[in-house]
């Protein structure tokens, strides 16, 4: 468990967090610029030292101003990955790596040189020097320079915030292999949806230096009482389902979410294998009796169970299809209407509805 309940004056802004984190998987801290996000993680780290509060990973105290405890940052084992990669430029991929790796603390589960290399898919950079790599092939090796000193935790200060979209497309299965096959927890922090929804399995809200919600991404993304997520044009849920089969003869693959059936174009992963899907409000409409005669072939029978009125005349809606979400059966989606839509339907909580879902975007997990 990560437990961190600090305050802190910066000038005129008061970072005053307080969260519970779970002690692995990647716990992802999502805020607009100048939330806090950045100062809040080099207080964990211990570059920062708070006014007053706590800090502790596991059943190690890191920093308890009350009882005058303030443990020095290189001895937290913490590693930092910041937005700039930050490799010595005079010494080669293998040196910055090897200097990870002479800072290294305790040796209990820690995974060697080459396991780091192999996970990063950086062999090859081995003999360069940092001014010859790509932004994304930068950032890989600073994680594995971070990593080879056997940290208890992961911290990521938006560490794609500097990459273009392909470098970025490049770096995010690293980060879910990290977070899947590793075993160090992540504090990953970044202000962008998509790295919300491909790395998190933990999700903190950040706004104006105080914590607005925690808890699973699966149910804060689809609570309508949070607008730092539903004032987005990029509103949407995320599902946790495994492959339950694959139609070869019509090219789909079935994902079982709970006791929802959905179909993705066929992706190359075994029966079993667990998978995050992404559904945007806006690729989902609504119908109030099953359709026939549809290209979409996704028809979710479903209730609806909460509306909240957006700006530009829209409405979302969520809707609980096959059983409410945190059931064991059940996920939600959100779905993005015009008013004049939801009025011609009669929307009303509690309906039974049909959720038509265009477009669905699927990443492994382990």
């Amino acid at each position: 468990m990560i437990a961190v309940d600090i305050a802190q004056r910066l000038g005129a802004f008061d970072l005053h967090a307080a969260f519970a984190a779970p002690g692995s998987g990647a716990t992802v801290v999502f805020g607009p610029s100048g939330a806090g996000k950045s100062c809040l993680l080099a207080a964990i780290a211990g570059l920062r030292r708070p006014d007053r509060g706590r800090i502790a990973v596991g059943d190690d105290v890191l920093f308890d101003a009350a009882r005058g405890i303030d443990v020095a940052a290189e001895d937290r084992r913490i590693g930092f990955v910041f937005q700039e990669a930050r490799l010595f430029p005079h010494l080669g991929v293998r040196a910055n790596l090897e200097y990870g790796q002479r800072r290294r603390r305790g040796n209990g589960g820690a995974a060697g040189f080459d396991d780091i290399v192999a996970l990063l898919g950086i062999e090859a950079l081995l003999d360069r020097r940092p001014a010859t790599l790509s932004g994304g092939e930068k950032q890989r090796v600073a994680i594995g320079r971070a990593l080879l000193s056997n940290p208890r935790l992961l911290l990521l200060d938006e560490p794609l915030a500097a990459l273009d979209d392909p470098r970025k497309a490049e770096i995010l299965p690293f980060l879910e292999k990290l977070r899947d096959e590793f075993g160090v927890p992540m504090l990953y922090v970044t202000h962008a949806m998509e790295e919300v929804t491909r790395i998190a399995d933990h999700l903190v809200l950040l706004e104006q230096g105080g914590v607005t919600a925690a808890g699973a991404p699966t149910e804060l993304l689809t609570r309508l009482d949070l607008p730092l997520l539903v004032d987005r044009g990029d509103v949407g849920s995320v599902l946790i389902g495994r492959i339950a089969g694959h139609d070869v003869e019509r090219g789909v693959t079935h994902v079982a979410v709970g006791a929802t059936d959905f179909l993705l174009s066929h992706v190359e992963l075994p029966i079993g294998h667990a998978v995050r899907l992404r559904v945007l409000a806006r690729d989902v409409a609504i119908a109030t009796r099953r359709p026939e005669g549809l290209s979409v072939q996704n028809v979710l029978p479903g209730r609806l169970t909460d509306t909240a009125a957006r700006p530009n005349q829209r409405r979302l809606l969520r809707i609980a299809v096959g059983g409410e979400a945190g059931d064991p059966a059940g996920a939600a989606l959100l779905a993005l209407l015009t008013e004049d839509s939801a009025r011609r339907l009669h929307l009303e909580p509690g309906q039974e509805v049909f959720a038509l879902v265009k477009s669905v975007a699927s990443s492994a997990l382990v």
